[in-house]
């Protein structure tokens, strides 16, 4: 099934829902309705990234890594998962983060400053932003080998962007996975651009190719396509439940804004391939199907730029009023229980800050 380089797509770049021989049946179930979700998913994540891109403008966060263009992948992936997959994440999965119910305004402690995390990972069964490009995916799949033990059937995912697939914590968790049938599916947000290399520097076949050269099935998608995203992520956890190892997933999207926010993509892009890039909206085709199905109107569309306005004030709110963190409060949570070491460091940096009081 995972053994081929043909772009897998089910709604077409003008809204036309397909059939596709392999993958059409993982996604029988979704009608009109279930659509009608995913469309208001995709502009609710999309005026979360919106709203905390404006918010680092405005100085209320140090860094945000925004995802215009890619919410079709973060969504589709997110939303074939069960609640008990557990999801590794890198730095830019918030759409992930919000379809696995974290409070938007959680995600933006990290961002601005406030916590060294910004949810409990265990409560969503999502870790907190990596910032190590690539060190995730050996996390999961330490996981999901780790479920393997446990005798469970649970199923592990794990993201990264094209450019961490040239780092060596890839090669090893790819390698580790193949050679223990770990039950782990690696997605790659294949967005075209490292920072600012072009995928074509990280890599001289497709990032799919480069799984298969593991031993590991993997399979091609568009990643703009939030019914083919859904589709071969659900055959991919299936493959892991049933004990037949990883898969890696290659969507194939495009980062329509910059890397981070202290990036200038117009430095390195032409603007010619954003304007290409721009009529495969992810949001555009699936209005488009909707619109040809005859299941959008007024009123529906009014109800989604409402939840996604209330969704935006309330990451705002949630922003401004979040209580900034004592430099003393580095040292809780370090480790579950007391250790000396931590103890003694306490101690040290507290006596530094009393020797500046009374000064200015």
């Amino acid at each position: 099934m995972f053994s081929s380089d043909e772009l897998v797509q089910l709604i077409t770049e003008t809204g036309e829902r397909r059939e596709h021989a392999q993958f059409s049946s993982y996604v029988e179930d979704i009608d009109n309705n279930a659509l009608r979700s995913l469309y208001e998913d995709l502009v609710v994540v999309r005026r979360i990234d919106s709203e905390a891109t404006a918010l680092q403008r405005q100085g209320e966060l140090g860094l945000w890594a925004p995802l215009l263009g890619q919410e079709a992948a973060q969504v589709g992936s997110a939303r074939a998962l069960a609640t008990d997959d557990f999801v590794f994440a890198s730095y830019r999965e918030h759409g992930v983060a919000y379809c696995r119910d974290v409070d938007p305004t959680h995600m933006l402690r990290f961002w601005r400053g406030s916590t060294h995390s910004g949810w409990n990972p265990f409560q969503y069964n999502m870790t907190t932003p990596a910032i190590i490009v690539g060190a995730q995916a050996l996390h999961a799949t330490g996981y999901a080998m780790g479920l393997q033990f446990d005798g469970t059937d649970g199923a592990v995912i794990t993201y990264f962007g094209d450019g961490a697939t040239s780092q060596g914590d890839i090669s090893e968790a790819l390698g580790f996975a193949a050679s223990f049938s770990a039950p782990v599916v690696f997605f790659c947000q294949n967005n075209q651009w490292a920072i600012s290399e072009p995928v074509s520097v990280q890599s001289r076949v497709s990032i799919a190719e480069r799984g298969r050269g593991f031993g590991i099935p993997s399979v091609r998608v568009d990643g703009n396509d939030v019914l083919a995203v859904i589709a071969v992520t659900r055959a991919a956890l299936a493959h892991a439940r049933e004990g037949s190892g990883p898969t890696l997933i290659e969507a194939v999207t495009y980062r329509m804004g910059p890397h981070t926010t202290s990036d200038d993509p117009s430095r390195y892009r032409p603007a010619a391939l954003d304007d290409e890039w721009r009529r495969k909206d992810p949001l555009d085709r699936v209005r488009a199907l909707l619109d040809s199905s005859g299941a959008v109107d007024d009123d529906y569309l009014v109800s989604v730029q409402r939840q996604a306005d209330r969704t935006a004030a309330e990451l705002r709110r949630g922003c401004l009023g979040t209580v900034e963190p004592t430099p003393m409060s580095m040292f809780d949570n370090v480790y579950a229980e007391p250790h000396p070491l931590i103890e003694e460091e306490r101690l040290q940096f507290a006596a530094y800050l009393e020797s500046y009081e009374g000064t200015h």
